[in-house]
């Protein structure tokens, strides 16, 4: 089994990490203090071929795997966890579009997300639903030519701000099947904001409810076929999970090069910190179990790029670890760094608050638990 990365992979990583570092990095700060959406650094992003990164090539899109989307995500979230999260959906969004849109949802919207002409939001999370995804309540009512859609959507990464809102709606029954995906455009009549949340962390995307109100939308803007929305939205989700994982290791990569500088630097009781055993060990400790969430992650995406029947496993799985170990090294480090550690131009402080929410979003860590618990029992059958 060969570990090591292409040169292809190695040379778009190193694109990225210098992307990072000239455009996110210096600035990341500052969006989080301000609670600025940088928009125009997205779309900088977009034209490296970021916003659609496993998009095949026929449709526009730059055609990598789901190991080259981790890459780029943790390099990304080196600078700016928060930014890079917001990537992560708009990539997952697009994805959808261009895997499951008709021509018409092609021609209308694939190469305005493509550049992030359009920027876009993904609403599934419902106030009475959301680890339990399937009990959605938001309704769509076909009448004619349009659906009618009423209910509302919580926690909505760029709400009030994004061009297209990718949307879960009922159309049908109770629980799953009765599922479908539409693509709502931010002028559609009956479409209204919620206020802004504050937020722990993740301050340089905006997140608000997004509500629908006799919404008026096009048949044509339908995502797949009617029923269908569930499974499309699953299928979104491995990939989301590890995107999310690739997230919280990059912050967490960033906070243990931030602390290995700051123990060789500070000193106390007469000598460098970095020659207490104590701290030799805890370092051991951040770098191993992330090296060890790093290749949890790679193996995922291995298993998603090759369909392979471990996927959704393997996805809960990653996600649960690289989440979890991310936030603690991130933790760890602002430990390390002491009371510096708590203030905000250290940057420690930032990428704990926006990691916390990984163990969250993409499906909690408790139900990533359910997931690999569930396909244990039903493969001892």
């Amino acid at each position: 089994m060969d570990f090591s990365l292409s040169s292809e992979q190695l040379a778009f990583k190193d694109t990225v990490n210098s992307f990072a570092k000239d455009k996110m990095e210096p600035y990341a700060s500052k969006w989080d203090a301000e609670k600025v959406f940088p928009v125009n650094v997205l779309k900088e992003a977009a034209k490296l071929g970021l916003a659609a990164i496993y998009v095949p090539e026929n449709l526009g899109g730059t055609g990598l795997g789901r190991l080259d989307a981790a890459l780029v995500f943790e390099e990304l979230s080196s600078a700016c966890a928060s930014t890079a999260a917001f990537l992560s959906i708009h990539n997952m969004t697009t994805w959808m579009v261009a895997n499951y849109g008709s021509k018409t949802i092609h021609d209308k919207f694939l190469n305005d997300l493509i550049t992030m002409n359009y920027i876009s939001s993904y609403c599934l999370t419902e106030p009475g639903s959301g680890s339990d995804a399937a009990s959605l309540s938001t309704r769509a009512e076909k009448k004619g030519d349009y659906y009618i859609l009423n209910g509302t959507k919580s926690f909505i990464s760029g709400a009030s701000v994004s061009d297209v809102y990718l949307t879960m709606v009922r159309t049908g029954g109770e629980a799953f099947k009765g599922i479908s995906c539409l693509l709502i455009e931010e002028n559609s009549d009956g479409l209204s904001f919620g206020k802004l949340e504050k937020k722990m962390g993740w301050n340089s995307q905006p997140t608000a409810q997004v509500i629908f109100e006799n919404c008026k939308v096009p048949v044509e803007n339908l995502v797949g076929h009617e029923g269908e929305g569930f499974k499309i939205a699953m299928q979104g989700l491995d990939g989301g999970r590890i995107n999310i994982g690739a997230c919280s290791i990059g912050a967490a990569r960033s906070c243990l090069e931030r602390s290995l500088a700051y123990v060789n630097e500070r000193k106390q009781f007469g000598k460098k910190i970095s020659d207490f055993q104590t701290i030799q060990f805890k370092l051991a400790d951040m770098s191993t179990e992330l090296e060890a969430a790093r290749l949890m992650i790679y193996r995922a995406a291995f298993e998603l790029d090759n369909k392979g029947i471990q996927t959704t496993q393997m996805c809960a799985m990653a996600k649960r670890f690289a989440t979890d170990i991310g936030f603690k090294v991130c933790n760890e480090a602002l430990q390390l760094h002491g009371g510096y550690g708590y203030l905000s131009e250290y940057s420690i402080e930032r990428f704990v608050r926006d990691c916390r929410v990984h163990q969250i979003l993409e499906g909690t860590n408790e139900i990533m638990n359910v997931i690999i618990a569930r396909i244990l029992m039903e493969n001892r059958k």
